[in-house]
């Protein structure tokens, strides 16, 4: 996957600043700097801190477990309310270790606060795309008879329903412009994007006609939750993105290198140890970790062109 320099839309600064509703800290971490370093702390953007703290414990417990000749003698969990925020959290040296989408990896790497070291199989699956879809009666064949009409996004926070989508299309030759809602007619000269804010939504909103296409993912495309067949039986996918890892686990750059060495090396086996069983199923139904290879690892330099054409998205 080849990506130039960004022209036309501002879309680090709007996915940067996009960020999602307040959410608090699960648990006070670092006001001693003796207790903070025998602490390893997870972190994670979240609307909804209870159920990813549900989530996130249980892992980050079972590695500062078994990290007792490092002195970490505890794991926490930190939330922030959006990637602007995790930055900070990242460049205080308040969290050590992140779980997220291939667009916010990159911020982080980006802000130079954090780097990729594995990939998880989120839900047992490594990879997913981006896929664009219309009504079946819907005359849109490729791309560009999306110029002039209007596309279904989810919202700023979305790798695949939302940076993606944004990022084929510039890399067609086709602009996108912002709607204020699905019915606002867009300029006959670019392609008109709405936000949905979920991948029910969209469905609906391709399947009622408010818009003329839509951009997810494919697990959600197979998911009767988020694509009920009955609806999908009335759609047609006509565009399909290149794979993207599914999700990517990072750790802060200033890491003490042995912390960093040990985390990998746990998380490696993991899959194999029967005590992590019910710990992988929490985190979010991990199936196993495995390391960046050269096709991920392009993936990711591929976005980093694209973001570092908008400066800096280390601030906070």
């Amino acid at each position: 996957m080849t990506r130039g320099p960004l022209t036309g839309i501002c879309l680090a600064a709007a996915l940067l600043h996009g960020g999602v509703a307040v959410a608090a800290a699960a648990a006070p971490v670092g006001a001693a700097p003796e207790a903070r370093a025998h602490t390893l702390v997870i972190g994670k953007v979240s609307s909804n801190p209870r159920k990813h703290y549900l989530r996130l414990k249980p892992m980050v417990d079972y590695v500062a477990e078994r990290m007792g000749a490092l002195g970490i003698t505890r794991g926490e969990v930190l939330m922030a309310r959006d990637n602007a925020q995790m930055i900070q959290y990242l460049r205080e040296g308040r969290v050590d270790w992140v779980t997220e989408t291939l667009y916010s990896a990159v911020l982080y790497e980006r802000a130079g606060v954090a780097e990729s070291i594995l990939r998880k199989w989120k839900k047992g699956v490594a990879e997913y795309r981006t896929l664009f879809f219309t009504r079946m009666d819907s005359d849109i064949r490729t791309l560009a008879d999306l110029r002039g009409r209007r596309l279904g996004l989810e919202d700023p926070g979305s790798t695949t329903a939302f940076f993606e989508p944004l990022m084929i299309l510039r890399d067609e030759g086709l602009e996108a412009a912002p709607l204020a809602g699905p019915r606002v007619v867009p300029p006959p000269d670019k392609v008109g994007y709405a936000l949905a804010g979920g991948e029910i939504n969209l469905v609906a909103w391709v399947y009622k006609g408010l818009v003329d296409a839509a951009a997810y993912n494919d697990l959600d495309w197979n998911n009767p939750d988020h694509t009920p067949e009955a609806l999908r039986r009335e759609l047609r996918v006509f565009h399909v993105s290149e794979p993207l890892p599914r999700a990517i686990e990072l750790v802060r750059s200033s890491l003490d290198p042995r912390v960093r060495a040990r985390l990998t090396e746990l998380l490696l086996a993991a899959a194999e140890d029967p005590a992590a069983r019910s710990v992988l199923w929490s985190y979010q139904r991990t199936g196993r970790f495995e390391r960046i290879d050269g096709e991920m690892r392009e993936a990711i330099r591929a976005y980093h062109g694209v973001l570092g054409e908008e400066g800096d998205e280390g601030g906070p």
